[in-house]
């Protein structure tokens, strides 16, 4: 495998961690996110073997204990969800071998091999989710464009990052190949242009709370098949719901999750923006500048190999904050705005949310479009492209 354009993987390390501990690691994400690329490159003395190719997913469907036995110290095994008979055979293997790190298994159908590893593989399987390259690792190989709307607009896919294409090409042709191939193998989508038209509805509703029965009924179809194609979309690893803040200070919460999008090339594709100029005026701007700072929020703490302690908060009275960060003894609160320039009403949330949150109160971020980092009136003023030290020990 050619490795000489890799881009370093904030998630490598938390691998090389978990490797002493578990038999099996398993790397799930969206379908062109690296995943094959990682593990190759991490682990490149073990065979590699795709299930997507026929034959081999026959002969694991056919003779698993023959498919493995080809592999005495083990090997990464590429969308291993598409021969789900090997699972109880790997069981057996891993149990009967004791040694650390032996399969490397890689899936982009993230409900598929979840439910392979919960039956049979639990404890013996450390899983990881693989994003599109978030900006804190194109900005270490200085790949990041340098204006936000550029950053945007690109997003995060490796082969925008090795291959001579238009982003909007590619994505076009990502939708169509991957997207809606991911979901009839899971779901029967009787109507596929009616799906093509939901996956647009989510990306004009990002940031926004989930609607299920507005979403169905500008598609003409249930708030149940709504739900079905948003789970859908999550496990690919396309889109994630960010939940509302929980606790109660003696308000009335809003307990709807909000939608976001892992990567803002996609969502520009799928809301027609084509072009730095069209992104610059768009009604929408403002929600989609919000995405690429939650999201990176969303990536930094997926690549340390942990779970997400992100949230939103909303009360009825309608007072919002973009991102709380729950570290335990404290609420890091998080307002997001596009605009270049500062002004002090930025920071009339931030303050607001001190006297909600009280002795909860944690440190204070404005994420903004400009590009110096600064303290002002107790705040921490940080650019776009540092959004991700909120998640900073």
């Amino acid at each position: 495998m050619n490795t000489r354009n890799y881009i370093p993987r904030q998630l490598e390390q938390a691998i090389r961690d978990l490797v002493p501990g578990f038999p099996c690691i398993a790397i799930t994400g969206a379908r062109q996110a690296g995943k094959t690329t990682l593990a190759r490159k991490l682990f490149p003395d073990k065979p590699y073997v795709s299930l997507e190719d026929l034959d081999q997913r026959e002969f694991a469907g056919n003779d698993p204990k023959g498919f493995l036995d080809r592999f005495p110290d083990g090997a990464i095994l590429d969308e291993v969800q598409r021969a789900p008979s090997l699972f109880s055979y790997l069981q057996a293997r891993v149990d009967d071998d004791e040694r650390m790190g032996l399969f490397i298994l890689t899936g982009s159908q993230h409900f598929h091999l979840t439910e392979s590893i919960t039956q049979s593989l639990a404890g013996r399987t450390a899983m990881l989710n693989l994003t599109p390259f978030s900006m804190k690792e194109l900005s270490s190989v200085s790949r990041l464009p340098e204006n936000p709307d550029e950053t945007i607009l690109t997003g995060g896919y490796p082969p925008l990052f090795s291959r001579k294409v238009q982003p909007h090409t590619w994505f076009e042709n990502y939708t169509g190949t991957y997207i809606e191939r991911d979901v009839r193998s899971v779901i029967n989508v009787r109507d596929l242009m009616t799906f093509r038209k939901f996956i647009r509805l989510c990306a004009g509703r990002v940031g926004q709370l989930v609607n299920l029965s507005s979403l169905g009924a500008e598609c003409g179809v249930s708030h149940n098949t709504v739900r079905s194609w948003l789970s859908v979309l999550e496990a690919s690893a396309i889109i994630f719901f960010l939940q509302p803040w929980f606790r109660n200070f003696n308000k009335r919460l809003v307990k709807t999750p909000k939608i976001y999008f892992f990567d803002t090339g996609l969502l520009c594709n799928l809301l027609g923006i084509l072009e730095t100029g069209h992104l610059r005026y768009h009604p929408q701007r403002g929600s989609i500048f919000e995405n690429l700072v939650v999201a990176e929020a969303m990536k930094e703490r997926l690549n340390q190999g942990r779970k997400p302690n992100l949230y939103f908060f909303r009360d009825r009275s309608g007072f919002e904050l973009d991102l709380i960060v729950d570290e335990g003894q404290r609420l890091d609160a998080v307002e997001i705005k596009s605009g270049k320039t500062v002004t002090g009403e930025f920071f009339q949330e931030l303050n607001r949310w001190k006297d909600i949150a009280g002795d909860l109160a944690g440190k204070t971020w404005l994420i903004y479009g400009g590009g110096e980092k600064y303290l002002r009136q107790g705040h921490h003023v940080l650019p776009w492209d540092q959004s991700s030290e909120i998640l900073q020990p």
